[in-house]
Parts: C-alpha cells; structure tokens; sequence
C-alpha cells in the first residue's frame, strides 16, 4: 500500500484526455495510492483554426503537461503516446505503458455518402476530413479520387463537423472512439486495417510519464506497464526517432509482432508507398530507417 502520498495526475481536459486520465486512475486506485486529476490547458487546445502543419513546434499537445511535471506541480502526466516527441524533455521518463486499444483507422461515413461498390464504402469524389499528413498521403494511395479537408478539433467536436455536413466521412482514430462509448449508430463505421492503412507509431497506447528522479513512483508504475506492448512500439517509435519526424511526417508504423508495417511519403500531398519487414531481423529499426532514407 502506497497512501502516504497524493499522486498528482495532470492531463489536458478533452473528453478523451480526462477518460485516459481517470483509466489510470482508477488502476493506481486499486493498488491501494491515493490520485488526484489537474487538468492543464495546451497550445494544441487553445489554438483551433490551424491545421497542425502550420503550428510551430511539436510537443503542443503536451509540452505545457510536461512543464508542470518538471515545476513539480503533478506527478504523473497520462498521454496518447503517439502525441509525445519521440526524446522525454531532461529529467523526464516513460515509466509505463498502457495495453494497446485497437490501433485501427476508423472511417465514419455520412448516410448518403455510402457506395457499396468502391473501397471503404465510400462514394466517388468525397470530401473527407483529417489533418494528419500521414492520413493524406494513405487516402491518396488508396482512393486518389477522395477530396481532402482539415479537420480539427477534438473527437466529439469531429463527429459533429461530420453530422452537421461539412464532410462526407472523416477518419479517426478507433481507439479513441473506443474509449469514449460514443453512439455512431447514425453512421456507416469502417474499420480500416492497420496492416494496410498503417496507424501512426503507437497509435491505441497511453504513455505514463513522470520525473526520473521519482523512484516510488517508478516502482509504482511497474505494476502497470504491458512489456509486450512496449517492446512493439520502442520498434515503431524508434524509426520515427530516427527519420527525425514529429507528428506531421507522412509516416506509419505497425508491428503486429512478427511482421512490421510501414508507411511513407516525403510529403502529405505525396501518395504513401508500403512496405513489410520481418519483426524477428538484426537491426531491424536501421534498415527499415536507410530503406526509408534512400527513397
């Protein structure tokens, strides 16, 4: 039992953020630790009408969270994984990571935007919503004829951009989605497979992050961790550690364990090329990385 202590989770307040937040709650809870939520507002909060290509930096959906950290003012900051820069900020560390969530793409459809004989049921011309350059480059690959048109905002405020008809179908993240027990009854939802419409690296995992020097809290979060699933994302982290991207590189990895999928265009207007390694080869992650480089 670890009751001496409050530990301090900040995170920022979107519905997903706080559904995350109060997950691992609940499981430090368990173990017998008292927690206490902060909510923390960020630059990619506050600012909504850039698509994030434009925004200066990377980090801006968690750097004010990691500040806080080093400030001393939380413990704990709980984030998509697939959010964080792939070097902790000095003095920071991953300490745990969640089970992954479905990694998938979903496809939310309009009614009256469906074809049954195109791919993804999707209808001809679409105007379909995303701002991840890596989404572009894929949608493009597969469905040229596809019309693209950011989207911002967070999960609830994208599915009602979609209802109120400024797109025919946009795509999110399933984990999210997931997550959240949203009702999408009014939709055609498809699933897109992550082995052929590849997620970003560590799409569907949450990343528990604290200061290193905290060794209770380290010990803490061990009883946390999923190492399997770790060991797969270090694979897809590390190629985009090393292709030097933040979020906005056209680039996807998926390692399902024994194969890994990847990705990638030099630029989001650019279709994706795909290619498969085995998960089992000596310096996977440099040759998946000089095969990336060399195109």
């Amino acid at each position: 039992m670890h009751n001496s202590r409050i530990i301090r989770i900040g995170t920022r307040g979107s519905d997903l953020a706080l559904w995350q937040a109060n997950f691992v709650k609940e499981s430090l809870e368990k173990l017998g630790n008292k927690v206490e939520i902060n909510i923390i507002h960020t630059q990619g909060d506050k600012i909504q009408d850039l698509s994030f290509d434009k925004l200066e930096g990377k980090g801006f959906f968690t750097k004010e969270i990691e500040q806080a950290l080093l400030k001393n003012e939380v413990d704990l900051a709980v984030h998509s994984h697939k959010d964080l820069e792939t070097t902790s900020p000095a003095g920071l560390i991953i300490a745990a990571v969640s089970d992954r969530e479905d990694p998938s793409e979903l496809l939310l459809i309009r009614s009256g935007s469906e074809d049954d004989s195109l791919m993804w049921q999707l209808k001809h011309s679409a105007f379909i919503g995303t701002s991840s350059a890596r989404r572009k480059s894929q949608i493009l690959c597969h469905r040229s004829d596809l019309k693209i048109k950011d989207l911002r905002g967070n999960v609830p405020t994208r599915i009602q951009k979609l209802r109120d008809g400024q797109y025919d179908a946009i795509l999110l993240a399933k984990a999210g989605v997931n997550r959240l027990k949203l009702d999408l009854s009014d939709f055609t939802c498809v699933t897109l497979n992550p082995t052929q419409f590849v997620p970003a690296p560590a799409q569907g995992v949450l990343g528990l992050q604290i200061r290193a020097e905290d060794h209770q809290l380290v010990s803490i979060l061990e009883n946390l961790n999923h190492s399997q699933t770790k060991d797969k994302i270090e694979i897809e982290r590390r190629v985009l550690k090393l292709m030097e991207g933040g979020c906005q590189l056209p680039l996807g990895v998926f390692c399902d364990g024994d194969k890994v999928h990847v990705t990638y265009s030099k630029t989001a207007s650019e279709k994706s090329t795909y290619f498969v390694f085995d998960a089992n080869q000596g310096g996977l992650v440099e040759k998946i990385v000089s095969h990336l480089k060399s195109l």
